[in-house]
C-alpha cells in the first residue's frame, strides 16, 4: 500500500531529528527550515532552554520578498540568519531540514547561510 505524501514526510521529519538528537547531544543550536508554497522561513532554536536565538523569513516587510519562495528569496533569508547569528554569537548550528528534501530553496537557504560565516 501506497503511502501519501504527507506520511512520507512526517517520517522524513522523524528521522531527521532523531538523527540530530543522537548526533548533537544537546551541545549545538539547530538551525531549523520551514518552507510553505508562498514563504521560506529559518529559527535558530536552543533546544536545552527552549528558546529561539534568532529567526528570518521571506515575510518580514524590510526584505520585500513577502510572498516569495524561490531560489532567489531562500538566499537573502540564509544570508539574513547567518547575519543575526553572528550578532547573537552563534557560530555553529545543526541544520534541521525537516521533512524537506536537501535540495533546490532548502540548499540555497544553507550554503548561503554557510558563506555568511554559520557552520552549518
Amino acid at each position: 500500500m501506497a503511502n501519501s505524501k504527507r506520511e512520507l514526510f512526517l517520517k522524513r521529519r522523524l528521522r531527521v531529528r532523531n538523527k540530530l538528537r543522537k548526533v548533537n547531544g544537546d551541545t549545538k543550536l539547530r538551525l531549523s527550515v520551514h518552507r510553505s508554497n508562498k514563504n521560506i522561513s529559518v529559527q535558530l532554536i536552543d533546544d536545552r532552554a527552549g528558546v529561539t536565538v534568532a529567526s528570518a523569513s521571506t515575510l518580514e516587510k524590510d526584505l520585500g520578498l513577502v510572498g516569495k519562495n524561490n531560489v532567489e528569496a531562500a538566499t537573502k533569508v540564509g544570508a539574513l540568519i547567518a547575519e543575526r547569528a553572528t550578532k547573537a554569537g552563534v557560530s555553529e548550528a545543526y541544520f534541521d531540514r525537516g521533512g524537506f528534501l536537501f535540495h533546490g530553496k532548502v540548499k540555497a537557504l544553507a550554503d548561503a547561510a554557510r558563506e555568511g560565516g554559520l557552520k552549518v
